[in-house]
């Protein structure tokens, strides 16, 4: 097992690329801390999931876009497990409207899950690494849309894009505490986030045009990926962008 009695703190890991990470690093021998939005439903699928796990994992309520309970989930998992050794930045949040019509609370919100929130959770998250020594993981699931332009998700992208510049100065900045720091940009995933385009047979066949590998990819793919990132044979790899997306990334690039 890779990641054998590590610490690993999950946001947003109810459902899609969350669930799908938390799954496969309880496999790989990791006590996961099952992040969930504070919700009656979430709590249940967290509480559910967490117990499903071979190793010793919790639920852990928090909206990582409020510092208090970020600092409380990071809390609860270092009172349970004694420390915490990787984070995985995953909780996000997309509101399409046109740049002409979004609101002012529809632009704080997006920003405040996807940049503050992998802002708040990953200095609580190093603060604790720091402290206890030994090292750490930082891991953003950030976007293809780092790069790419998004019509009618401004906000969208300007946070994932802010994710990766984020990234990039804390690698250098946390390099002296050996805590490693690194995206993970999936481009066309089969989650939730994307349903209405795979219930809608038009929309998915122009999505598929642009991918060369031809297909969605599935949550499990970027769990892959996570995984090796949180492991002993990626401690050389820090600042980096790890594309997971077909192709689509250089075919937009290409065109």
């Amino acid at each position: 097992m890779r990641l054998k009695d590590k610490v690993t703190l999950v946001t947003g890991a109810t459902s899609g690329i969350g669930k799908a990470i938390a799954t496969r690093f309880a496999a790989e021998g990791a006590h996961v801390a099952v992040n969930y939005l504070p919700v009656k439903q979430n709590a249940e699928v967290a509480e559910a999931l967490a117990k499903s796990f071979a190793t010793d994992s919790i639920a852990v309520a928090g909206d990582v876009s409020k510092r208090a309970d970020v600092e409380r989930m990071v809390r609860e998992t270092v009172e349970r497990f004694g420390r915490l050794d990787i984070a995985i930045n995953n909780a996000g949040i997309e509101i399409k409207k046109p740049f002409l019509e979004a609101t002012d609370d529809e632009w704080h919100k997006v920003i405040g899950v996807n940049l503050y929130g992998s802002f708040v959770v990953s200095q609580a998250a190093a603060r604790q690494m720091v402290a206890q020594g030994g090292g750490g993981k930082l891991i953003y699931i950030s976007s293809v849309h780092e790069d790419i332009p998004f019509p009618d998700n401004t906000a969208y992208c300007a946070s994932k894009g802010g994710v990766r510049m984020m990234m990039r100065n804390l690698a250098i900045e946390l390099a002296p505490h050996r805590i490693n720091c690194n995206n993970i940009a999936p481009g066309a995933i089969a989650t939730p986030i994307n349903q209405a385009v795979l219930d809608d047979a038009e929309a998915k066949r122009n999505a598929l045009t642009e991918i060369p590998w031809g297909r969605f990819g599935l949550p499990e793919e970027v769990a892959s990926v996570a995984v090796f990132l949180a492991g002993d044979e990626a401690e050389y790899v820090t600042g980096s962008t790890y594309y997971v997306d077909g192709g689509l990334t250089q075919q937009v690039t290409l065109y």
